[in-house]
């Protein structure tokens, strides 16, 4: 029976185990968007996931809009990237750089007063924090099919510089209802051009973006994350099983190391939706490994692998407030609380670097 324990390849990349770390965002870069060492800390604390996700991490300007968020088109945010990397390799960790354009979640105040870019003219519910304060989304404008050459030279450039930097692959954040969610899901993409109307040409830009990312890194050291039930930030699509198996499909054409899926519960701790996981339709279509992600614990994510539904888990929260957890799993220990707390996203170690390794909590009690 497979463990959460157990090694595993997906691409090009040797997990040690099946307990990835989910990205996470965590806004402990500069306003400028340059990683800051205390990142290299707080990654190689989680060295020894199978594999670390990195925070989402902006393409461009255009396509950032979290404050202090990092990026990594500029050689700045590169160069800053490298002891980060160094440090988890040096903890025999690997980590993958999640890549990621906002689409119209970046708010006007982030792009010297421009307008966001999405698939159509919609606007994100809600509100957002800006450097100046809280703001209402606004209105986002359609991208160009004239402009969607650059954006794909931009994801390439992101790509190219994650490997300038040392990462060991990237994964394409194609959900949470971002730029190539907002294309792929019929809620959010109007157009009535070619990348617009069928599955097929909703799914497109993602094909499209997918495969710059192979012609810097190979297939085998690129993954995808899609988030296939139910509404996320506003986007949302009439018909999920049938647009996200045919994505599946077109991934599994590719060759992708893996594909990750965001499927929240009907009774999430963190999100939730009465959509139900669409893993199971997606799993027969995509031969690849398939991890899962979500409101996984050990109980659950043990009876996912022994199942078959999911090759790996991948773990959020779990891995922000145990930055040893495979260790406490193996250990059937306790875990430090899930602590719902503002400093998650401040700029200092609170809430960031300070959860007690076991040993360092064991030392403390006695």
């Amino acid at each position: 029976m497979t463990t959460l324990f157990d090694p595993i390849t997906v691409g090009a990349i040797i997990s040690s185990n099946r307990m990835f770390m989910a990205p996470l965002t965590r806004c402990r870069a500069t306003m400028e968007h340059v990683p800051t060492p205390i990142m290299g800390e707080y990654y190689a604390q989680r060295a020894g996931a199978g594999v670390i996700i990195s925070e989402a991490t902006g393409i461009s300007q255009q396509g950032l809009g979290t404050p202090f968020a990092p990026g990594i088109w500029t050689d700045e945010q590169t160069e800053a990237w490298k002891p980060v990397i160094e440090r988890v390799h040096k903890a025999g960790g690997k980590i993958i750089c999640q890549l990621w354009h906002m689409g119209r979640i970046v708010h006007p105040d982030f792009l010297g007063g421009e307008k966001p870019v999405s698939a159509s003219a919609t606007t994100a519910p809600g509100s957002v924090r800006t450097y100046q304060g809280k703001r209402d989304y606004e209105e986002a404008r359609p991208l160009e099919v004239s402009e969607i050459p650059g954006l794909l030279d931009d994801y390439q450039k992101a790509a190219e510089n994650a490997k300038k930097a040392g990462f060991d692959g990237v994964q394409l954040h194609a959900a949470n209802g971002y730029l190539i969610d907002q294309f792929i899901r019929s809620g959010t993409n109007l157009r009535t051009d070619e990348y617009g109307g069928p599955i097929e040409n909703r799914i497109r830009l993602l094909g499209e973006v997918t495969q710059r990312l192979v012609d810097v890194w190979g297939s085998d050291r690129v993954a995808v994350r899609l988030s296939p039930n139910g509404d996320s930030q506003g986007a949302d699509d009439a018909t999920p099983v049938e647009t996200f198996t045919a994505a599946a499909k077109l991934l599994d054409q590719i060759g992708i190391a893996f594909l990750e899926l965001r499927e929240p519960p009907a009774h999430g701790t963190y999100g939730n939706t009465d959509i139900p996981p669409v893993s199971p339709d997606i799993r027969p279509v995509f031969k690849g490994p398939l991890v899962l992600n979500s409101d996984y614990f050990y109980d659950n994510a043990t009876a996912a692998l022994a199942d078959g539904k999911a090759d790996a888990i991948s773990f959020g929260r779990t891995f922000m407030t145990n930055p040893d957890l495979p260790e406490r799993f193996r250990a059937g220990a306790d875990l430090n609380p899930i602590d719902f707390t503002p400093t998650w996203y401040s700029q200092g170690p609170e809430g960031y670097i300070d959860y007690p390794a076991m040993e360092e909590k064991e030392t403390a009690s006695a």
